[in-house]
Formats: C-alpha cells, structure tokens, sequence
C-alpha cells in the first residue's frame, strides 16, 4: 500500500512538473510570436515569419499537452496528437506559398539585430525544455509529452537554422538564404505531420 502510495505521489509530482515545463513554454511562445511578428513585419523575413508561425503552433500544441495532462486516457493522448499534426500540416502549407513567392520574386530581407538576439535565446531555451520534456515524457510513459518534447528540441534546432539564414544574409548578401530556412521549417512540419499520423 505504502509503495502504491510512494509511486502514485512520484507520478503526480512527474506530472505537475510536466505541466509547469509546458506552462512555461507556451508563456515563452506567447511572446515570442508578438516579439516575432513585430521583427518579421520590419524586416520582411519570411524565416522569421516561419519561426513566428512555428511558435504559434508550439503554443497550440502546449495548450493540447496541458489538456492531455490533466486527465490522461488513451483517446484523448490519440486526439491530442491528432491535433498536434494537423497543426503542423496547416504551418507547411502557409509557410510553403510564401517561401517559394519570395523565392520567385526574389525578394530581399532586411536582416534585424533584435531578430538574431531572440532567435539565439530562444534556441538556447527550447533545447533545455526539450530535454526536461523528453525525460519527463519517458518516466511517465506519456507519448503525447514526449512527441511534444521532439517538437520543441526541433523547435530549437529551427531557431538555429532561422539564425543561420539571417546570419548568411547579413553577412554574405545571400537574400535566398532566408526562404530556404523558411523550407527547411515546410520539411520539419510535414516531417513531424507523418511521423504522428504514423503513431
């Protein structure tokens, strides 16, 4: 009985500490897609737009992982990933027009400082949540926590390549650069999109 009780406590304490690392998340994306929507806007980058957009689904999918937590059962885990991807597929199809409209028309960025410095912050907090998210994940059993994990550890491998193409921009004048890293999010989302409807 005592054991039973030890191990319900432990779960309920993985549990709320699963909720507080997405809490804090869809805080985090909160203001980054104002933040992200304000240097988009002066910069017209289509990757900073991306990763704006790519925040806005973190933050649906946060709210989905909160939900799933608070009453865990297999059809709702089942619903909640569902969600989860056709999110995603809806972020490939937008950021998809307006990568390859940018690319045709050979529209040209202007990179921002303020856009580098979120990027970078941003980066370096999606990866400690991910990592806090999948080991949480794994000791609850809890595949909606731990598919939501992956999408924040590429959430910040995203941020870097966004960095990458606003620093080849900046730096190298290849204005072709910032619509890629916009794709490379397209190939991310539709990727994420399978790999759930396969689960």
């Amino acid at each position: 009985m005592t054991d039973t009780r030890l191990a319900d406590d432990a779960r309920l304490r993985l549990t709320r500490f699963g909720i507080g690392l997405e809490a804090f998340t869809l805080a985090w994306n909160v203001v980054g897609v104002i933040v992200l929507a304000v240097l988009a806007y002066r910069s017209a980058s289509v990757a900073l737009l991306g990763f704006g957009l790519d925040s806005l689904i973190e933050v649906f999918a946060s709210v989905v992982v909160i939900w799933e937590l608070t009453a865990a059962g297999e059809r709702r885990q089942r619903r909640a990933l569902r969600l989860i991807g056709v999110a995603f597929l809806l972020l490939a199809a937008y950021l998809l027009v307006q990568a390859v409209v940018a690319l045709i028309a050979g529209h040209h960025a202007a990179p921002a400082p303020g856009g580098v410095g979120w990027t970078t912050v941003t980066a370096l907090v999606m990866f400690a949540l991910a990592f806090g998210k999948a080991r949480t994940g794994r000791r609850l059993g809890n595949p909606v926590l731990t598919t939501e994990g992956r999408v924040t550890l590429v959430d910040g491998i995203l941020a870097t390549a966004v960095l990458l193409g606003i620093a080849l921009d900046a730096l190298l004048g290849w204005w072709w650069a910032d619509p890629v890293a916009g794709l490379v999010i397209v190939a991310y989302a539709v990727r994420e999109a399978v790999h759930i409807f396969r689960e």
